[in-house]
């Protein structure tokens, strides 16, 4: 049974940004199949829009199925995540500058943190969970990530220097992520 991946980006970015290409073909060469999805209207996110984005492309969800979520899309994952009634179990996700609480710098984004998401429901479908936040992120400050990561009971990443993980920050390559997601996807081979 073939791995899927689906990369969910942020904010104002799309898949051509970023770390997103490059992740992409490291993958695609390893034979896992991806989706970086397009998320509509970046620069003015609806929730709505982008939740349902995401239940018209994630195709199937199970133990093959695997996200990496950037930033504002970390978040829209939970949020598509936690309505699924039932959730199945899947993969496992890596959350990259995640966060679930408003962000003072861009209030237009509050819609998608105003509702408390059940994080016991999305721990109880997928053993592999891990969050990536940089010391010196100065869009989402450290402190959300790392509660994300308390409230989602994650593996937790700090990197030194990395700000958000933008091109701008010198993120066109993101090693630590493939790395991760490569030890995810080993390890649930061995469970079979």
């Amino acid at each position: 049974m073939g791995k899927q991946v689906y990369i969910i980006h942020g904010y104002g970015a799309s898949p051509a940004n970023h770390w997103f290409p490059w992740l992409k073909e490291q993958l695609i060469a390893d034979d896992i199949e991806v989706s970086v999805l397009n998320m509509p209207n970046s620069s003015d996110p609806k929730k709505e829009e982008w939740l349902e984005t995401l239940a018209n492309n994630v195709k199937k969800l199970d133990n093959n199925t695997y996200f990496v979520t950037h930033s504002l899309g970390s978040i829209t994952l939970l949020n598509y995540l936690e309505q699924l009634d039932p959730l199945p179990s899947f993969g496992g996700f890596i959350l990259v500058s995640g966060f679930s609480e408003p962000l003072s710098s861009l209030p237009s984004l509050n819609p998608f943190t105003v509702k408390k998401v059940d994080y016991k429901k999305i721990i109880s479908a997928t053993n592999s969970r891990s969050v990536i936040t940089a010391k010196d992120d100065y869009i989402v400050p450290l402190q959300l990530s790392q509660n994300l990561s308390k409230q989602l009971d994650t593996s937790f990443y700090p990197v030194e220097k990395g700000g958000h993980f933008l091109e701008d920050d010198g993120f066109i390559t993101f090693p630590l992520v493939y790395d991760i997601l490569n030890k995810m996807m080993k390890k649930d081979n061995q469970l079979i």
